[in-house]
């Protein structure tokens, strides 16, 4: 699945189980204070698969190096030890 699609559906999803949970509780099948930690497990599921299928952006030819654009290597700062 697409990172951007388990994102847009996580809200609604989480939503629907909160939902069911409350009506689980209102119809005395079992009490909110017993089930929601599922809320809390739906959430972690979700963002396992959301992070499970996203591979690192491939760098382009005469990019940053670093992880992170802007970011200089250790050797120094761009124009020498000015001070």
């Amino acid at each position: 699945m697409n990172r951007s699609f388990l994102q847009a559906i996580r809200g609604p999803i989480m939503l629907i189980a909160l939902g069911t949970l409350v009506a689980i509780d209102y119809a005395g099948v079992y009490g909110f204070w017993r089930t929601w930690p599922i809320l809390i497990i739906l959430f972690g599921l979700l963002k396992l698969l959301e992070h499970s299928g996203v591979k690192p952006p491939d760098s382009y030819p005469g990019g940053p190096s670093g992880p992170y654009p802007g970011q200089h290597s250790v050797d120094g700062p761009p124009g020498g030890n000015v001070i």
